[in-house]
């Protein structure tokens, strides 16, 4: 038993300092990890933004080819045609 009261103890000694410190450190923890949080938030809008245009511009190389292809095809057709 004298484990667990140790345990409590500790426990209650924690949470007594954590509610009289945290009117202290709350302000100051918020001061920091806001424009932390701002910071991941824009970069994760850059790299969305660049993802769009990566996308985009492989999208334009697959449409490219896919004409090519196809005018390779009808070459290809019209070539048998005429032999």
């Amino acid at each position: 038993m004298d484990l667990f009261k140790g345990n409590a103890l500790s426990g209650l000694a924690i949470g007594i300092g954590a509610a009289v410190l945290s009117p202290v450190i709350i302000p100051i923890l918020a001061s920091v990890v806001k424009p932390l949080t701002k910071a991941a938030i824009k970069g994760g809008i850059i790299a969305y933004g660049r993802g769009l245009e990566l996308a985009a511009e492989i999208g334009e190389v697959v449409e490219d080819l896919v004409v090519e292809a196809k005018a390779e095809l009808v070459e290809a057709a019209s070539a048998d045609k005429v032999v």
